[in-house]
C-alpha cells in the first residue's frame, strides 16, 4: 500500500482531511479532501514547457461528479459520466476565479486542474471543499503558484452564520456565499441573499475569512510533513527587449495619455490606441521591412504602456476613459412591451451595454429536468444569457454557450430568483432570455435590470424591482492609492483590479460576485466598494423605476393563466382515468393543458389555458369529477334518461341521481311526458343521500316559488265540485 499522508482540521464543526500521496501519483499533485462521506481527488499537472509567444495563463479546471459517488446510475442514454453540466461549470468557475491571481504573471504553461467528486454525503454541497482540494494538489507539487488559498461556504441560518452547512439547514437560510482567499485576503464572492445589508454582508465575509486562514494554514502545515514544499519548477516563458519597450513607452506614453483623456467612445478609443502603434510601425518599420518588428512583443509593450497610462489617468486626475466621474453611472434608457408577442419583454440599455430579454410563462410540464449527482429535480425558474459575437463587433462561430454565459447567466438568476412571488401565488415556470446586443462592460448587471422589467411587464408580482451594478478598482500598492469605480467599462475591467458585481432591490443585497486579481484589498476598500455599490444599484433602479416601477395588473392576454386545484389522492385515477381517456378528453374538449402531481395525501392539479373560457370549463369538469356530493347543495345538472317515475340527472360529471316526478314540480303531473327532454340542463338540489345504496335523489320543485294555498271553503264544497 501506498504511503499517504494526512493532515486534519476542524472547520465549523465539522473534520476535514488532507490526503496526499495514496492516489494519482504521476499527477505533478493530489490530494483527496474529505469530509464527512464526502470525498474529492485534486490533481494538478503543468506542461514543462509554455507554447510560443503565449502572453496569458492557459489554465483550465474541471469539476466532475460521478455518479457512482451517490451510488446512482447515469439517467442519459450512454449510461455515463457526459460533459460538464451547467452545475459543474459554474463549480469549475469559481475555483478557476480563485486559483488564477495566484500563479505568477509570466508563468504560461498549460496548467490544468481536474476535481472529481468520488464520494458524497447527500446532505453535504461538496463545493465548500473544491477551492481547499484544488490549492492543496497545487501545494504539494512543483508547479509556481503564489498560494495556498482555500474556499467556504457561509450562509446565514435563522440569524446564525453556519460554515459549510448542511443542505437541509440551507432551505431556511436568507444568506448563502462561497468565500475564497489567501492567508491575507479575499479574491473570490459568489452568493445569493435575501435583500440583507451592506453590513450584513461584510460581518459574513469576515467570518469566512478566519476560516479560510486556518484552511491555508493546514495546507503549509501539510506541505511541512512532507518535508518541506518542493522547489518551483525553473521556467522561462517570456521573451523581453527591455531597449524596445523603453523605447516605444518614450515614443507613445504621452500619446496614449491624451487619447484617454478624451472620452471617446469604445471604438473610437480601440481605433485611436491602433493608429499610435501604426505611427510607431511606419515611422521606425518603414515599408519593406515589416518582417523586421517583432509583432509579439510590439503588442505586448504597447499593452503594457496603455495599461499605465489609464491606471495613472485614473489615480492621479480622477479620470475615466468616458469622462465620467469616478461614482458616475453611465445614461440609462429602457422600455417594455418591446416584443408584442411575448409574454414579457423589456430593453435595458446602459452606456455602449444593451440587452434584449424575454419572460416566457410556462406550465408544470415545461419545468427543466435536472439529472446530475448533486443537483438533481427540477427547476421552475431558468435564466438563460446569450454572448452573441456582434455585440462588440466581432466575427466568431455560434458554437452554443460558453463558460462564461452560464456563469453570467447564473448570477443573474441568483439576484432575481429571491424576489420572485411564491409559487402558491405564481405556479408557472419561469423562462428569461437575455440576449446581449451591445457590450461594454457589465453586461450581466444589464441582464439583471432587463430581467427585473421584463418581469414587471409579464404580470409577475415580483416583491420589488432588481437592479444590478458592477464596481472597479484602480490600485497602486506603491503608493497606497486607490480609485472605486462604479459602472465599469469593458477596458476598466481588462486593466483594473476587480471586478464585484453586486445585484439587489432598494431593501437589501440579492446576489453578489467579486472577483479580484490583485493581493492587498483592505476591508475598508471592500466596505466602500459596498456603499458606493449601493448608490449606484438604487440610481439605476430610479432610471428603471421610469419606465415601469410595479408589475402589470395582468398577464398579457396571450400568455397562459394558471389555476391550481388541490384534490384528495383518491380522486387522482378518477381525472386521469383509464390509459389518461379522461383527462386527455378535458384537454382536446376544451384546449387547456393540465398536469397532476401526487403530493402527500393529496392531488395537485394545474390547469392552463390562454382562454378564459377553456380554462373555466376545463377547472368546471374537474372539480365535478373530484367534488363530494353534498346533501343541500344546488347543482346544474343534465337529463340523462327519462322514466315513468321521473328523469335521471347528471348532477355531477359521473355522477346521477333521481329526479322522482313528484320532485320536478309543484303541480301534481301525470306523466313525463313533455316534461324534460334528454340533453336538457335543469337546476336540481339534492335532497338526500341513501346510506345503504348511496344512491342520490334530487329535487328541481324546492327551488321553484311554492304556489299559495288554496284559500279556505265552506264545509261541503271542493274544487272538484266547483269544476
Amino acid at each position: 500500500m501506498s504511503k499517504a499522508t494526512t493532515k486534519t482540521i476542524e472547520i465549523g464543526g465539522k473534520t476535514i482531511s488532507i490526503e496526499t500521496g495514496r492516489l494519482a501519483r504521476q499527477a505533478d499533485g493530489a490530494v483527496v479532501v474529505k469530509m464527512g462521506d464526502t470525498m474529492i481527488l485534486a490533481t494538478a499537472v503543468s506542461a514543462r514547457e509554455a507554447k510560443e509567444d503565449v502572453d496569458f495563463m492557459p489554465l483550465t479546471v474541471d469539476y466532475q461528479e460521478k455518479f457512482a459517488a451517490v451510488g446512482r446510475i447515469p439517467g442519459s442514454f450512454h449510461k455515463r459520466e457526459a460533459k460538464l453540466s451547467d452545475y459543474e461549470v459554474l463549480v469549475s468557475r469559481i475555483v478557476d476565479r480563485a486559483l488564477r491571481p495566484l500563479f505568477p504573471e509570466n508563468y504560461h504553461a498549460d496548467t490544468q486542474v481536474m476535481l472529481q467528486l468520488i464520494s458524497s454525503d447527500k446532505n453535504l454541497n461538496p463545493d465548500c471543499l473544491v477551492g481547499l482540494a484544488a490549492s492543496a494538489a497545487l501545494m504539494v507539487s512543483d508547479i509556481p503558484f503564489n498560494g495556498p488559498i482555500s474556499e467556504v461556504r457561509i450562509a446565514r441560518i435563522n440569524g446564525e452564520f453556519v460554515l459549510n452547512p448542511y443542505i437541509d439547514q440551507l432551505a431556511n437560510a436568507d444568506m448563502d456565499l462561497i468565500v475564497a482567499g489567501t492567508e491575507h485576503d479575499l479574491n473570490m464572492v459568489e452568493g445569493e441573499c435575501s435583500e440583507v445589508s451592506e453590513l450584513d454582508m461584510l460581518a459574513a465575509l469576515k467570518i469566512a475569512h478566519e476560516a479560510i486562514k486556518l484552511q491555508c494554514k493546514a495546507q503549509w502545515e501539510l506541505c511541512e510533513m512532507l518535508g518541506g514544499r518542493k522547489p518551483a519548477r525553473e521556467y522561462k516563458h517570456e521573451r523581453s527587449d527591455d531597449t524596445l519597450a523603453a523605447h516605444i513607452r518614450e515614443f507613445a506614453y504621452d500619446k496614449i495619455m491624451a487619447i484617454a483623456k478624451g472620452a471617446l467612445g469604445k471604438n473610437e478609443r480601440s481605433e485611436a490606441f491602433k493608429a499610435v502603434r501604426k505611427e510607431y510601425i511606419n515611422q521606425f518599420y518603414p515599408e519593406g521591412s515589416e518582417t523586421a518588428h517583432d509583432k509579439f512583443l510590439l503588442n505586448k509593450y504597447f499593452h503594457d504602456v496603455e495599461y499605465d497610462a489609464v491606471r495613472a489617468m485614473i489615480l492621479n486626475d480622477k479620470m475615466r476613459l468616458d469622462g465620467r466621474k469616478l461614482d458616475e453611472v453611465r445614461p440609462i434608457w429602457s422600455e417594455v412591451s418591446y416584443l408584442p408577442a411575448a409574454h414579457g419583454s423589456a430593453v435595458f440599455t446602459r452606456g455602449e451595454t444593451q440587452s434584449l430579454t424575454t419572460v416566457t410563462l410556462g406550465t408544470k410540464l415545461d419545468e427543466q429536468l435536472l439529472d446530475a449527482p448533486m443537483n438533481a429535480g427540477y427547476a421552475k425558474f431558468l435564466l438563460h444569457y446569450n454572448f452573441p459575437s456582434f455585440s462588440t463587433g466581432e466575427v466568431k462561430p455560434n458554437r452554443g454557450p460558453g463558460r462564461r454565459e452560464i456563469g453570467h447567466g447564473n448570477l443573474a438568476l441568483r439576484g432575481l430568483k429571491r424576489i420572485l412571488p411564491p409559487l402558491s401565488e405564481s405556479p408557472y415556470t419561469i423562462r428569461i432570455v437575455s440576449d446581449i446586443l451591445e457590450s461594454n462592460g457589465s453586461s450581466s448587471m444589464a441582464t439583471v435590470c432587463a430581467g427585473s422589467l421584463a418581469l414587471m411587464d409579464a404580470g409577475i408580482k415580483i416583491k420589488g424591482a432588481v437592479s444590478g451594478v458592477a464596481m472597479g478598482l484602480i490600485s497602486d500598492e506603491s503608493t497606497g492609492k486607490y480609485a472605486i469605480l462604479t459602472d465599469i467599462l469593458g477596458d476598466e475591467d481588462h486593466l483594473g483590479d476587480m471586478d464585484f458585481k453586486v445585484v439587489g432591490t432598494a431593501k437589501g443585497i440579492t446576489a453578489c460576485q467579486m472577483d479580484i486579481k490583485i493581493n492587498g484589498l483592505k476591508w475598508e476598500m471592500v466596505e466602500e466598494a459596498l456603499k458606493q455599490a449601493n448608490a449606484g444599484r438604487l440610481h439605476i433602479m430610479n432610471e428603471m423605476n421610469k419606465t415601469i416601477s410595479k408589475a402589470n395588473d395582468d398577464y398579457k392576454p396571450h400568455a397562459p393563466r394558471i389555476e391550481t386545484i388541490i384534490i384528495d389522492k383518491d380522486f387522482i385515477g378518477a381525472v386521469i382515468g383509464p390509459g389518461g381517456k379522461v383527462i386527455q378528453g378535458i384537454q382536446k374538449d376544451t384546449g387547456a393543458t393540465i398536469s397532476i402531481t401526487e403530493v402527500g395525501n393529496t392531488g395537485v392539479v394545474e390547469v392552463a389555458a390562454t382562454n378564459g373560457d377553456s380554462m373555466r370549463r376545463a377547472v368546471d369538469i374537474i372539480k365535478g369529477i373530484t367534488a363530494v356530493p353534498v346533501v343541500g347543495e344546488e347543482y346544474v345538472g343534465k337529463v340523462k334518461t327519462i322514466v315513468d317515475f321521473g328523469a335521471f340527472v347528471e348532477y355531477l360529471p359521473g355522477k346521477d341521481g333521481l329526479l322522482h316526478i313528484s320532485e320536478v314540480s309543484w303541480n301534481r303531473l301525470p306523466s313525463m311526458e313533455g316534461v324534460l327532454q334528454v340533453g336538457e340542463e335543469i337546476k336540481v338540489k339534492l335532497i338526500e343521500i341513501d346510506k345503504k345504496t348511496g344512491k342520490v335523489k334530487l329535487s328541481h320543485k324546492v327551488l321553484l316559488p311554492r304556489p299559495p294555498r288554496p284559500e279556505n271553503k265552506p264545509e261541503g264544497t271542493s274544487s272538484e265540485n266547483n269544476a
